[in-house]
């Protein structure tokens, strides 16, 4: 699920818990989900000089508040949110200038983020951007080769990924969570998708952690 392939990269990783962010802040932490969870050729945001400086000069800020001894976890926190909020205003002023098919498509990937736990049908997610199902689903194949429903079902088995890995709760918990009526329907549904029951994949997960193959290590990020 986080398995980072460093071969080739270079550039500097941030990675936070969901409950390092103000939980109060319902609208922030929406807006930082939705652009944290896009996929395709939208998950990469394309920084002009003036904004890659600004965000450069917040990044330096925040970690030279990581390496300080001390309580400084009030300090980190606020930087950490301006560092999130000036991204979230580099995606809205990216999208601005697009076709109106890849606006769509963002369109899309927003109003998914926040109902995909409970309308699982294209129709709905049509309706709302004011087009028929069967065009939203040429723009998104043509954008991001995949149906309507495929990326519903992908952000559906990233966030029960998640959940394995990270939540306490057993797999019958989790699974009705993402709105499974019970944990046999759940694991059919994950099975069909990838290959893997919930429980295949926790245990893969589990070794996979053990052995800390290329991934962070638990001191290497901020949490």
């Amino acid at each position: 699920m986080h398995q980072l392939n460093k071969a080739g990269k270079n550039g500097e990783l941030l990675s936070f818990k969901k409950d390092f962010l103000d939980e109060d802040d319902k609208v922030f932490l929406l807006d930082i989900f939705k652009i944290l969870n896009v996929q395709g050729e939208f998950s990469c945001l394309r920084l002009d000089t003036g904004a890659a400086a600004d965000l450069g000069n917040v990044y330096q800020r925040l970690q030279s508040e990581y390496q300080k001894s001390g309580d400084n976890l009030v300090i980190l926190k606020a930087i950490l949110k301006v560092f999130l909020l000036k991204l979230i205003k580099v995606k809205e002023q990216e999208f601005t200038g697009h076709d109106i098919h890849q606006k769509r498509v963002y369109d899309f990937l927003m109003l998914l983020e926040s109902n995909y736990l409970h309308i699982r049908n294209t129709d709905f997610y049509a309706a709302k951007l004011d087009i028929s199902s069967k065009r939203l689903n040429q723009i998104l194949k043509e954008k991001l080769d995949k149906t309507g429903m495929q990326l519903i079902h992908d952000r559906l088995i990233l966030e029960a990924k998640r959940m394995i890995i990270h939540s306490e709760h057993t797999i019958k918990e989790i699974a009705f969570q993402l709105g499974f009526s019970d944990r046999p329907y759940f694991s059919r549904f994950l099975k069909k998708q990838t290959g893997q029951t919930p429980g295949d994949f926790q245990k893969q997960s589990q070794n996979h952690l053990k052995l800390k193959h290329n991934t962070l290590s638990d001191n290497s990020s901020i949490h």
